[in-house]
């Protein structure tokens, strides 16, 4: 794997060439095909927790994966890939493991597990090493939105619930995306600045779902980091919350991982 000095998220998208491949929409098959990993993970990240990941979690488990979803506690990086680590490990065999957001940089710390095969990001962060969420979003793109996160109360951090919907899950179901706002869960301070020690995805094959929507991680960020992780890339039209608004799209790219040759 080639080696970058990036320090934030303008510097990866100024030195690298976006080159994507889009890939069209695949009906699932069944995880009892020769070769495939039947062990998913799924790991959430910032402001939510677990209970997002159901549709996917549903549509896996009709096709015979075995899945599990990570609780994060959110509150440093060490403890969410602590959690991780935990559930990868309780695995029968090999495992598929899924980070959207912030989860992005909790899979890419505990991917280095040797249970983990394969890593699939979710319009997710995918740090080198050293690098954190504050490091790669202090100097973002000339006019990328701006997530409206408050300031931190007591070391966490909260999305301002007015401005939710709009810049989280502008695709998702308004009703829902309200209840969303209402419930969030805080994020840590200390999780935001958690550094990566060794990023997973210089030794294991990973995947990464842009979604060209997005108002939180903005895509030509997103398309840099899967660049520079060298991951095969799909793109979908979705907010930052496509796993609750296309489902099928982020199960269809976590199949094609399970069931990849390498």
């Amino acid at each position: 794997m080639r080696a970058y000095p990036f320090s934030s998220l303008r510097t990866l998208m100024s030195a690298l060439a976006f080159s994507t491949l889009a890939f069209g929409m695949v009906e699932p098959t069944t995880a009892s095909a020769a070769g495939a990993i039947k062990n998913v993970v799924l790991v959430h990240g910032g402001f939510v927790d677990g209970g997002g990941w159901e549709a996917v979690y549903n549509l896996l488990k009709a096709q015979g994966y075995n899945v599990s979803i990570v609780q994060n506690p959110t509150t440093s990086l060490a403890a969410d890939v602590a959690a991780t680590k935990a559930v990868v490990d309780a695995q029968d065999g090999p495992v598929v493991l899924v980070g959207h957001s912030y989860g992005g940089v909790v899979i890419t710390e505990a991917g280095t597990d040797p249970k983990v095969s394969r890593l699939v990001y979710i319009a997710a962060f995918a740090p080198d090493k050293g690098e954190s969420v504050q490091k790669l979003i202090a100097n973002p793109p000339a006019g990328a939105p701006v997530p409206p996160i408050l300031p931190p109360v007591n070391g966490f951090l909260m999305l301002d619930k007015a401005k939710f919907a709009e810049a989280f899950a502008g695709d998702v179901n308004p009703q829902r995306a309200a209840f969303l706002a209402n419930a969030q869960v805080p994020w840590g301070v200390e999780a935001l600045g958690g550094e990566v020690s060794v990023p997973a995805w210089r030794s294991k094959p990973s995947w990464y779902l842009v979604t060209t929507h997005d108002r939180m991680i903005p895509p030509d960020a997103q398309r840099a980091m899967a660049k520079r992780a060298e991951a095969t890339v799909a793109e979908t039209a979705a907010s930052h919350a496509v796993y609750e608004s296309q489902p099928a799209a982020v199960a269809a790219l976590i199949e094609e991982a399970a069931k990849a040759k390498n």
